[in-house]
């Protein structure tokens, strides 16, 4: 059984302000998505499946997906405003997407194998992507359902130049996630950490902390849940023009009634994201070290 990997790229356009402006971060002009799919196909991945939007779709495949067509089966799926179950109605000036767990949901006529879902735009390391793999092919006839999570030491998710927010993870003895709080306003405090509320307040952090970065090993049984919850989060959320159905909220869900178990990965791999203009040096850096190391070659694709 080989998984899929789940690339969640349909903000690309917007945030980088076209395509064509995509940050090389490799030595080669690599962009991220080149070392996910890499390192997916070591981990043995064997489709990459692309959620965009598709007023992007031709620029897209040019620009990125085409590269990995002769090396991998590539498929694409649709997000969009407009995909809302019956009888729901997109709503005059709606603009912001539905979030990450629409976006999954947009894949389920295509993902039927389990498979591991990440940003388009973070570097996850490539011992992720084998714990994700290895997981998968060990558990996917559990019942309930086994799903996992790449969990990442905290310190190794902070930014130099500003503060972040992160889910943090709360795992029991065996090392299944309880449930993930989302903390905002993180920020380096000396060797630890601290993250400050909208009042002001300061709680100290270890940095030792657990935290999710948004990358998921799933098995298709996720869908009926999504389907169902997105319809719940429409039924009170559909008039508010920036709620958001986000993927950590449906697992917290699935916990909580017994839907399934998530598996905590603690991951030693590198994690890299650029989340101000400052950080891309960091992440070139890193990547070029990785590269001295041996763990990437000059040139991937």
């Amino acid at each position: 059984m080989k998984p899929t990997l789940l690339i969640l790229a349909a903000g690309m356009g917007s945030r980088y302000g076209g395509l064509k402006q995509i940050d090389p971060v490799g030595p080669s002009g690599e962009i991220i998505i080149d070392y996910s799919i890499h390192d997916a196909l070591r981990a043995g991945f064997g489709k990459v499946v692309f959620i965009i939007r598709k007023e992007i779709e031709a620029n897209f495949r040019e620009c990125v997906g085409d590269r990995f067509a002769q090396h991998v089966p590539v498929e694409y799926v649709h997000q969009e405003l407009s995909q809302l179950p019956e009888p729901f109605k997109l709503p005059a000036g709606r603009q912001k997407p539905w979030g990450t767990g629409h976006a999954v949901l947009a894949a389920k006529d295509v993902v039927k194998e389990p498979f591991a879902a990440l940003n388009a735009d973070d570097f996850y390391g490539q011992g992720s992507f084998q714990l994700i793999a290895d997981f998968l092919r060990a558990n996917v006839s559990k019942r309930p359902p086994e799903f996992c999570m790449a969990g990442y030491l905290l310190r190794n998710t902070l930014s130099e130049h500003g503060t972040v927010s992160r889910g943090l993870c709360e795992a029991d003895g065996d090392g299944y996630l309880r449930k993930i709080v989302e903390t905002t306003k993180i920020e380096k405090a000396g060797n630890a950490a601290r993250s400050v509320d909208a009042d002001g307040f300061s709680t100290p952090l270890t940095a030792d902390e657990t935290a999710s970065m948004n990358m998921w090993g799933f098995t298709p049984e996720l869908f009926p849940h999504l389907e169902a919850q997105f319809k719940e989060f429409l039924r009170v959320n559909i008039d508010n023009p920036k709620a958001e159905f986000f993927l950590p909220s449906v697992v917290d869900k699935l916990i909580q009634d017994g839907g399934a178990k998530v598996k905590v990965l603690k991951t030693t791999a590198p994690w890299f994201g650029i989340t101000y203009k400052e950080d891309k040096p960091l992440v070139t850096a890193g990547v070029r070290k990785l590269v001295d190391q041996g763990v990437y070659p000059e040139k991937l694709f």
